[in-house]
């Protein structure tokens, strides 16, 4: 039973049975009910403290910060071992990606718990790195990756003119 069963939306009418208690209950509110699980499977996680098993959008959560000429990335990974985490990294991009499997069984209680998942992570560098020389350490959930910032490298940035409303615009 879902708390929405529990909360009288309409307080002038009687809360309808649930589908499984009698058999004989509409087929549209069986599909109403249906549809309200749905989303709620699927948007359950909006605006709620991300997790492996229904993270939000931008997991895990990451910290970017520059010292001592090299760009530092760290990534909070709880419950993960080194072993499931891949690091890449190409054209000025840090691709973070990981696998977790996790089993739990209580057989005093009678249940058995799993809950899996992937997930990739791609941040684009703000500065030009020595790709060859990153290093990362994982200790205690959190992957930290040192890239030492390039000595010379050339500004990947370009001032583009912005045309004034005055201006004529030509037609083909």
């Amino acid at each position: 039973m879902s708390v929405r069963d529990l909360i009288p939306w309409n307080r002038t009418s009687t809360p309808a049975p649930t589908a499984l208690a009698q058999g004989s209950a509409s087929p549209f509110l069986t599909l109403h009910r249906e549809m309200n699980r749905l989303f709620d499977d699927v948007f359950g996680g909006f605006g709620s403290v991300p997790s492996l098993a229904g993270r939000g959008f931008g997991w895990p959560q990451v910290e970017l910060a520059e010292a001592d000429g090299a760009l530092r990335v760290s990534a909070e990974l709880p419950g993960l071992d080194e072993k499931d985490v891949e690091l890449l990294i190409a054209d000025g991009v840090l691709t973070l990606k990981g696998e977790k499997r996790a089993e739990t069984t209580d057989k005093d209680r009678g249940y058995s718990e799993r809950s899996y998942g992937r997930f990739e992570r791609s941040i684009a560098l703000p500065v030009p790195v020595e790709e060859e020389k990153a290093e990362a350490t994982f200790r205690n959930g959190v992957l930290t990756v040192t890239l030492p910032r390039a000595a010379e490298a050339p500004e990947r940035r370009r001032r583009i003119a912005i045309n004034g409303a005055g201006a004529p615009v030509a037609k083909h």
